[in-house]
């Protein structure tokens, strides 16, 4: 069975959507493949005037130079999402007091707390449990001779992950995806109302469960060296989170460690179905046995590729404190910021042959993560998932065949696979 995995774009199309390109208003085909109308961006108008009056930008030299200055590019988002959302929407009042979407002082004390529970001692430390997950996932699938790469194996091993994080039970983890999907999707530049009232409705159970998780977790600790809600209570220094900055970025972990990794390992495994020289070679190189220590460098390569290639997170945004210039052009105060995370990843002035999957990419400094102070605080957490759902799946299903088409997720910010049947051999 033969079908297209990431549909082709002529130049001339490409070209088309480049000139009248407009967040708000994207083209189905679109979604399907952004990058070539990212290339025609980078080479026809790499700082883009959109027709809000904010700034697309698409080189990656532009995006580190915005990354690396927070003096002038904030990412307090209260000036772009209260018109969004609307004054007291619980969209507003979530994505206003997350860690990701904050500026110093108040970025700097969530993550400080958030760190303290992903040393490398802690995340080492998490790695059989993991291992442990992977393999009942892929047990099921063995047994069953076929699965869907999304709802069987990608999606479950965050959740699990980020649920022991914070002491989620496991009973009441059926809920957490369905949350996640909905408060993230309403970051779209372009929301329906179905959508919008979606988003807000999950923002509000998640915050009801939450309440009560944080009462039981305040009257029986957990070890705040593992658990990163007790940390979050306790604080740090004398410094402790209002009831709502504690509730908010709860939400934040549960939904940023969820989408991404998701997204991380489901592309992967789908990526390696439309380049199979490169699947060979890395499925020969790990030979049927993952858990050999010589293969980390080679999948800790692997998956940085993976990152690079199909970046999980393909958006950012910041907002211009005062008057600037990016790549050449002046920007004003106030100028809304939108950072092309997958488009400078495939930036040749950056990278060799972007537009090729390449496992033994060296040197490979994407932008996946983000960079500067706002660069992901569970990079590290991320790259052992990645390593070792993609590792242990390719060691036991190495001519594993995708069965039809698979489904993505039909978003610009957030670039992932919503279904993606397959069969094992």
């Amino acid at each position: 069975m033969t079908f297209s995995i990431t549909p082709t774009m002529t130049p001339a199309r490409a070209r088309e959507i480049a000139d009248s390109f407009d967040l708000r208003a994207l083209p189905p085909d679109f979604y399907a493949n952004p990058f070539p109308v990212y290339a025609a961006l980078r080479e026809r108008e790499p700082v883009r005037r959109m027709p809000d009056g904010s700034w697309f930008l698409t080189r990656y030299a532009d995006l580190v130079a915005v990354y690396r200055d927070a003096q002038i590019f904030s990412s307090d988002k209260k000036v772009e999402f209260t018109p969004k959302y609307g004054a007291g929407a619980p969209l507003l009042e979530h994505h206003t007091t997350s860690l990701v979407f904050n500026d110093p002082p108040l970025h700097t004390r969530v993550r400080k707390l958030i760190m303290g529970a992903l040393t490398r001692r802690a995340i080492a430390e998490m790695e059989p449990g993991l291992v442990t997950l992977v393999d009942g996932l892929l047990d099921a699938i063995e047994a069953r001779g076929s699965g869907d790469l999304i709802e069987d194996f990608a999606s479950a091993i965050p959740v699990e992950i980020i649920g022991n994080l914070l002491g989620v039970p496991h009973s009441d983890r059926g809920p957490l995806r369905a949350w996640s999907l909905a408060i993230l999707g309403a970051l779209e530049p372009k929301l329906t109302p179905e959508q919008e009232a979606l988003g807000n409705r999950s923002v509000l159970e998640m915050l009801d469960y939450l309440r009560g998780l944080v009462a039981e977790r305040r009257r029986h600790p957990g070890d705040p060296e593992h658990d990163v809600l007790t940390r979050l209570i306790l604080g740090e220094g004398g410094e402790q989170l209002s009831e709502v900055e504690l509730l908010q970025n709860c939400i934040f972990i549960l939904n940023a460690g969820h989408e991404t990794t998701t997204n991380l390992i489901g592309n992967a495994l789908v990526a390696l179905q439309e380049w199979p020289d490169e699947c060979r070679q890395l499925v020969a190189a790990i030979g049927g046995d993952a858990s050999r220590p010589e293969l980390e460098p080679l999948l800790t390569l692997a998956v940085d590729e993976f990152l690079r290639f199909e970046s999980s997170n393909q958006l950012g945004n910041r907002r211009a404190l005062r008057a600037c210039e990016v790549g050449g052009i002046t920007l004003p105060e106030g100028a809304l910021v939108t950072l092309c995370i997958g488009a400078a990843n495939r930036d040749p002035a950056q990278f060799v042959d972007p537009d090729r999957l390449d496992l033994g990419r060296e040197n490979n400094r994407h932008l996946a993560f983000g960079f500067g102070i706002h660069q992901c605080a569970g990079l590290s957490l991320a790259r052992l998932e990645g390593r070792i759902a993609i590792g242990r799946f390719l060691a036991r299903f190495p001519r594993y065949r995708l069965t039809e088409a698979p489904v993505r997720g039909g978003r610009a910010r957030f670039r992932g696979f919503l279904r993606a049947a397959f069969r094992v051999e």
